[in-house]
């Protein structure tokens, strides 16, 4: 059998990463070597950072609510409490985008939250 080196696979390889970095500074996104850890630790982060974000946008939600409730008057604590309480089941989500697009039906989840609480 005669010996094969692979020369196309390790080309398509080496290319696939090269424009996997493209955009990166300084040797890191022309040199194969350099390219290739570039490349592991951008995938690294990048796959942290999807989760990391879940997180980041629960606390957005729940920063955007307590202000809102803080000018009804409430705390966030109260607010989610008397919620609770009354059986409101409202996510942070969409309690986050009411506050910042709907501050009349706000206002009302905010009274019935008083009124539970």
């Amino acid at each position: 059998m005669p010996r094969v080196k692979g020369g196309p696979t390790t080309k398509h390889r080496h290319k696939k990463v090269l424009k996997a970095t493209r955009g990166h500074k300084a040797t890191k996104h022309s040199h194969y070597k350099t390219a290739n850890e570039a490349m592991l630790h951008a995938l690294s982060y990048a796959y942290r950072h999807r989760r990391e974000r879940k997180g980041d946008m629960r606390r957005l939600w729940i920063t955007r609510i307590n202000a809102a409730a803080r000018e009804q008057g409430l705390s966030y604590s109260v607010l989610m409490h008397g919620l609770r309480e009354a059986g409101v089941q409202i996510d942070r989500k969409m309690l986050a985008d009411t506050a910042v697009r709907d501050t009349k039906a706000f206002s009302q989840l905010a009274e019935v939250a008083k009124g539970a609480a």
